[in-house]
């Protein structure tokens, strides 16, 4: 809950409008009795009467509410408040935004004047990309570190995996974020792909969406398995140091998720590699597959995964078979990855020893 004081809503005013606002009164629309303040933060808007410059004006000041309705965070309410306040001004006869803001730790209300856009500052890490590392390994160079890697991988989304939440409504969400969203299945199928696509036919993508309500709704029945994640967790978004420390960048799609999805972003890197010198996982990519996979289990004793791993698949392939993401595959790499995500979805537990059969 968001306790406001009467002296923080008169800065705020301050700081949009000027040191000259005198704040009038505030309370619910309709009375302006002051502890009608007293509820703010659930989605009650607060009715401010103030003066700049010797003119009386009203507002209404509001909060979104958190729902069930993918809004479980603030940063999805910002994202819809954001959105109101560049729009609602162009679209005739609608409310006039006056102003944006947050609210931070100690209750006090920070305007936000004119965005354009947003940005991030972070620290400096060391290290390189891990990508790096695996062509290195095609080249001929393959370390015992990198298997210790491997497992380091597995044993550190274990410790992240094991950081559980209680609520079916967000995992119903990822679950439909995956299929629905504009950065996941379906908008990958829109966008990375162009259409019509010879080597895989708009029948075959078809056929794949209708595949997929399958696994909506089996997965379903899977909510207990809420769980912290990373989300993106792929070579482009690790950095390792020689001395075989690693740090994670880019965390997306949320604070919470299936370990799956985790799990398979990073299982699927080994195989595209592997694809490159064998027609099939094989060789050393296949040992790191092995170890990060045989740590995983052995750390977290997790074989239900195994029953969810495959819309995951399905995600992860159509990333890195893109030809817009990825345009220099030979034509075989991607029929083998597009052979792959349609096969997976036909096992109901996927058989992550016999990875191969998939590509047949």
């Amino acid at each position: 809950m968001i306790e406001l004081k009467i002296e923080n809503v008169e800065m705020y005013l301050k700081k949009a409008f000027g040191d000259g606002v005198r704040l009038v009164g505030a309370g619910d629309i309709g009375c302006l009795d002051e502890q009608g303040m007293k509820g703010f933060g659930y989605g009650k808007p607060l009715l401010l009467k103030f003066e700049v410059g010797g003119e009386t004006r009203e507002a209404v000041l509001s909060v979104m509410k958190g729902d069930k309705y993918g809004h479980q965070f603030y940063w999805d309410r910002a994202a819809i408040l954001m959105f109101q306040f560049e729009t609602s001004a162009l679209m005739e006869r609608h409310v006039r935004p006056l102003g944006l803001g947050y609210v931070n730790a100690d209750d006090a209300l920070i305007p936000v004047e004119a965005p354009k856009e947003f940005f991030i500052l972070n620290e400096k890490l060391e290290g390189h990309d891990y990508f790096l590392n695996l062509e290195r390994i095609k080249s001929g160079d393959f370390r015992d570190s990198d298997i210790e890697t491997a497992r380091e991988f597995a044993r550190w989304l274990a410790r992240v995996h094991s950081v559980k939440l209680d609520d079916s409504h967000l995992y119903s969400r990822r679950i439909r974020n995956l299929i629905g969203s504009s950065e996941c299945i379906l908008g990958l199928i829109d966008e990375a792909y162009p259409h019509p696509y010879e080597p895989f036919p708009d029948s075959r993508f078809m056929a794949l969406e209708k595949r997929l309500i399958d696994w909506r709704w089996k997965l379903k029945g899977y909510a207990h398995r809420l769980s912290a994640v990373h989300g993106d967790f792929h070579p482009w978004n690790v950095l390792v140091t020689d001395d075989g420390n690693f740090s994670v960048l880019d965390r997306s799609r949320g604070e919470w998720g299936d370990p799956g999805g985790d799990f398979a972003t990073m299982a699927v890197n080994y195989l595209l590699w592997s694809l490159y010198s064998h027609e099939n996982l094989d060789g050393p990519y296949e040992k790191m597959y092995r170890a990060y996979f045989e740590e995983y289990i052995s750390q977290t004793g997790d074989v239900e995964i195994f029953e969810v791993m495959a819309p995951f698949f399905v995600f992860r392939c159509l990333v890195i078979a893109s030809p817009e993401w990825y345009p220099d595959h030979p034509l075989e790499i991607r029929q083998r990855l597009f052979r792959l995500m349609e096969n997976v979805l036909e096992d109901d537990i996927f058989d992550w020893e016999n990875i191969n059969k998939y590509m047949e």
